[in-house]
């Protein structure tokens, strides 16, 4: 069973692509026709390509691994925001922060730095400080809250991205490319597919576009979260019973060593008896 229908694309107005003078011709596979001047889109092609993206999200979540989700224009942006933390993925709303992928140690560090400054609040470090060399630090926090904020628990390479307009998006995608991390965007007429391994044809300026197909693909992902935790519950259970079986073993084993001194006195017993008529 389809993720999404072919009428919840079409309600959405994801067949809605961009005027037929700004096209990419390498999306002629995924257009049905021009109308107006305007492209459509395929939407057959649509839910297909919904639900081969989603199952390689879920099957990433799944072996719990992280998703990075890239949306900088403004109408994706909460969406964007709030489908990401819902399944726990990290995501970048603000500007793309330049080499986050190909030099993510230099992110990292700012990462640190922003929660070294946290600790150094909390713990009173900052209390003999100027209000001006405050107000300065305090700018500083904001500045990195704010383009580093979401992917602060991120403490490796994404295993994945997931981008909203990969022609805006052209660095993170670029930079996903070079390190052979996959990329999945939802692409619209006027974008190259071909530097995206999983192209979701669609509108990609509208927000009911944008939030009908991150819908499908999160839920995707929520069920291999869960798929995720049942294994992980399922394997501790199965060690839980290893460990018993191998305390039962090693008990069975003192009880052996314990027992074998008192068979070898219960053994010699009756020989000390016959000995000792023979004696006499």
């Amino acid at each position: 069973m389809s993720r999404t229908s072919f009428d919840q694309l079409l309600q959405a107005g994801c067949h809605f692509g961009h005027l037929k003078r700004k096209w990419n011709p390498a999306m002629a596979p995924y257009i049905f026709m021009e109308r107006n001047g305007i492209h459509i889109i395929d939407l057959n092609k649509t839910v297909a390509k919904i639900d081969e993206a989603a199952e390689a999200l879920k099957a990433i979540a799944k072996s719990g691994r992280k998703i990075l989700f890239v949306a900088t224009k403004k109408q994706a942006k909460d969406i964007v925001a709030e489908k990401a933390a819902s399944v726990n993925m990290p995501y970048v709303i603000e500007r793309w922060p330049g080499g986050m992928l190909t030099n993510f140690p230099t992110i990292r560090k700012a990462v640190k730095k922003m929660t070294n400054i946290d600790k150094m609040m909390n713990d009173g470090t900052f209390s003999n400080l100027s209000k001006r060399e405050l107000l300065q630090i305090n700018r500083q926090r904001a500045k990195l809250e704010k383009n580093l904020g979401s992917i602060a628990d991120l403490n490796r390479l994404p295993s994945a991205l997931f981008v909203v307009d990969v022609m805006k998006e052209h660095i993170a995608v670029k930079e996903a490319n070079r390190l052979g991390i996959p990329v999945f965007g939802i692409v619209d007429t006027n974008s190259d597919p071909r530097n995206v391994d999983y192209v979701i044809p669609a509108n990609d300026d509208a927000k009911d576009s944008i939030e009908v197909i991150l819908d499908a693909c999160c839920a995707a992902i929520a069920e291999g979260l869960e798929e995720h935790k049942a294994e992980k519950a399922d394997d501790k259970a199965a060690a839980e019973q290893q460990d018993e079986a191998a305390e039962g073993r090693r008990h069975n084993r003192r009880a052996r060593r314990e027992d074998a001194p008192k068979a070898e006195e219960a053994a010699e017993a009756p020989k000390a008896e016959e000995a000792a008529p023979a004696a006499e």
